[in-house]
């Protein structure tokens, strides 16, 4: 049995009676529209540089195949094929929606070839063991229902001297910078969302889950313990972001 953490329990609606990954899901086919959009907005546009500095992790491992986490509109997997030039990325998601936004980013940009978007569950990979070169998860682990579950079937996937490389979320340190942060993504992000894209309730879904989630050391800790070794964490833009990697 795979230990509990608060953000597993972290749901978008405490009144609904549905699993967390049922509800996750159904909120991303909800904003799945306008999720490109609010992600370069609320970002104002850093979110690409964090998956640039995240791939450059991957490099020396020279990737043939790739899999990508919690994929939602493909960001990642078409960055990568830019980038790393694998043979194959598979992407996997919960939300149709999504996915369907991503397949078309993939088709207008000639890579269908490349890249293949699929429904996929993080906790249950339908791959066998020592299938991929390397995985990716951008901003995706927090909505993992069992976070332990979810790294043990990516470290399953992975072949051996393949490579982790995890892009989340986590809370500044510094004094002024935290209370501005908290400011803007306890009020200011959820209002701006829930003005483009009706579903307040989202952003502040995710201002929770980051909040819960066990960041830095902690999850490095959470990655050793499913067996992962060379592990490290790397923090991003005064610690709004970091990079976590590990090694099977």
């Amino acid at each position: 049995m795979s230990e509990q953490y608060a953000h597993d329990k972290v749901v978008p609606d405490k009144a609904s009676e549905q699993s967390k990954k049922k509800q996750v899901a159904e909120m991303f086919d909800d904003i799945a529209p306008r999720y490109d959009f609010l992600n370069r907005f609320l970002s104002v546009g850093i979110d690409t540089g964090w998956r640039k500095k995240a791939l450059a992790k991957l490099k020396d491992l020279q990737p043939k195949l790739m899999l990508d986490v919690a994929t939602g509109t493909g960001d990642v997997a078409i960055m990568a094929a830019k980038q790393l030039q694998p043979e194959k990325i598979i992407g996997i998601d919960i939300s149709e929606g999504m996915l369907e936004g991503g397949r078309v980013k993939v088709k207008a940009k000639g890579l269908e070839t490349m890249i293949e978007l699929k429904s996929g569950d993080s906790e249950t990979i339908n791959f066998p063991d020592n299938t991929f070169d390397a995985v990716t998860v951008a901003f995706g682990v927090r909505n993992f229902e069992d976070l332990e579950k979810g790294i043990s079937e990516i470290y399953r996937v992975l072949k051996p001297g393949g490579r982790l490389v995890v892009l989340e979320f986590s809370k500044p340190k510094l004094p002024g910078v935290l209370q501005a942060y908290n400011l803007y993504m306890g009020l200011v992000a959820p209002q701006v969302a829930g003005a483009f894209s009706k579903n307040k309730k989202a952003y502040q879904y995710l201002n929770n889950s980051i909040k819960a989630f066990p960041e830095g050391q902690n999850f490095v800790a959470v990655l050793n313990k499913t067996g992962f070794i060379n592990t490290s964490c790397k923090p991003l833009t005064l610690g709004i972001c970091s990079i976590y990697c590990g090694d099977k």
